[in-house]
């Protein structure tokens, strides 16, 4: 097969040809290099179709692609394998030292036998974490982003604490590498797909931006933008029109089918507080309010096998706790999310989550969130929360809940490519599943299936539910 990006070689000036020699990545080739990770992530040896042209690719030729088109110098199959390699072994160095434990254990265990216990526990887990490392490919240790986190957490770091909240929160990995692609097999799935294709399944395309607000507040969007038809279909490609502002006051449930956890709010944000108080900003990335009502009879119905291979499958994935019920808990929302910030990425900025929900019955509920690529969960968190009495009802806040490492990255890479279809192109394959859970007798209270796509709305971030079902 010929290699796209070796064409036009023979055109360069001698000292085009002495800037791009092998060994050789100036900033702007490594800018591009990098960019095309993040758009095309490892799939070993599967290959690729690019629905515009027909023709197939291997991750590597279209990283040189990816590099030829932005900077219109070449770098062949070979130089990007190589370059990859370099990189994988620079990186696993770095992660090696950084989990070696200083030789003088022994010394301090006569000394301070508890404290030395502890370590020892350390060493082996950060063992276990350098065994995974070594089973990557290079091209899984230079993608995942999430490497370093994974590390730390194989290694037993401390989880997150929120006293003020009476929950804990825990990161872990769920796999050693990054999952592996399937092959793209249709127009919506194509990396470099024409912008606007869009997938003919629900869930196709994902994004994890959100709602932007105006300095000084937080302007939440239009809350009452469900799907009022009875059909089964796919996921829309198209936002919803903006309807009437809602009251800011809990929203009576509906008679019809009441749910044992019910969604009073659900926000992504970036908010960044400086010294001065009117310098305070917030942007909502995604945004779900007081309006949202899933016990609507009149929410449009997915097919969830449509969906299986977007979420995990192995025990406790999504196939497994939709047969174990109860169904009517099963919902998928699908945000066109909004990435359009100014806030910058200073030592100020706090990525979190905040949630609300309510019930009836006075409960310990759990909360887990899993990241998923390429249907395979990357990471997964843990909250615990409990419930507080409030207006006749049982409250539980799950409240700035900081965004894990390997989120924060994914956002910075996303806002990072210059185009939306190739956010979108990113976005296609990932999803997050949220699965809150009663403690005591594990039975699943509420699920919620959430895809993305990146608005281009001026309104900023919007959305749609659908109910899960199964013909």
């Amino acid at each position: 097969m010929t290699n796209s990006a070796d064409e036009g070689s023979a055109t360069k000036s001698p000292v085009d040809m002495a800037n791009d020699a092998e060994g050789v990545w100036s900033p702007d080739i490594e800018q591009s290099f990098q960019e095309a990770l993040a758009i095309y992530p490892p799939c070993g040896r599967r290959k690729i179709i690019l629905s515009d042209e027909g023709k197939m690719y291997g991750r590597n030729e279209l990283i040189a692609r990816y590099i030829k088109l932005r900077t219109g110098k070449t770098r062949t199959r070979k130089q990007v394998s190589s370059h990859i390699q370099v990189l994988a072994r620079k990186k696993a160095r770095e992660i090696q030292g950084k989990l070696k434990v200083s030789s003088h254990i022994q010394v301090l265990a006569r000394r301070k036998p508890r404290e030395v216990h502890a370590k020892i526990k350390d060493q082996a887990a950060r063992d276990k974490a350098l065994q995974t490392m070594a089973s990557m490919s290079s091209a899984q240790i230079v993608s995942a982003s999430v490497l370093h986190s994974k590390a730390l957490a194989a290694a037993g770091m401390p989880a997150f604490n929120n006293e003020s909240q009476g929950y804990q929160q825990q990161y872990w990995p769920s796999s050693a590498g990054q999952p592996v692609p399937g092959s793209y097999n249709n127009a919506s799935q194509a990396p470099y797909g024409s912008p606007g294709v869009q997938a003919s399944v629900p869930g196709s395309v994902v994004s994890t931006a959100s709602v932007a607000s105006p300095t000084g507040a937080v302007v939440s969007t239009p809350e009452d933008m469900r799907s009022v038809t009875h059909s089964r279909g796919t996921v829309s490609s198209t936002p919803p029109t903006f309807a009437a502002h809602g009251s800011s006051t809990w929203p009576q449930r509906s008679v019809e089918q009441q749910l044992p956890l019910r969604l009073v709010d659900f926000s992504a944000f970036l908010e960044q507080q400086r010294m001065e108080p009117e310098s305070y900003h917030k942007h909502l990335f995604v945004h779900l309010g007081p309006n949202t009502d899933l016990g609507d009879p009149h929410l449009e119905a997915v097919d969830i096998r449509q969906i299986y291979d977007k979420f995990p499958e192995k025990k406790g994935g999504l196939k497994e706790l939709y047969d174990k019920g109860p169904q009517a808990v099963f919902f998928l929302v699908k945000f066109w999310a909004d990435l359009n910030t100014n806030i910058h990425d200073e030592a100020g900025a706090f990525y979190g989550v905040s949630s609300t929900y309510e019930s009836n019955e006075n409960m310990t509920i759990t909360c887990s969130t899993k990241v998923c690529s390429f249907g395979k969960q990357v990471v997964e968190k843990v909250e615990t929360e409990f419930g507080h009495f409030e207006n006749s009802r049982f409250v539980y806040r799950i409240h700035r809940s900081p965004m894990c490492e390997y989120m924060i990255n994914f956002v910075h890479k996303l806002k990072q490519l210059p185009e939306k279809y190739m956010m979108n192109s990113v976005l296609e394959n990932f999803t997050i599943l949220q699965v809150l859970s009663n403690r005591e007798t594990q039975e699943t209270l509420l699920c919620l299936a959430y895809v993305f796509e990146v608005s281009t709305s001026e309104h900023g971030a919007q959305h749609h539910i659908y109910r899960l079902v199964k013909d």
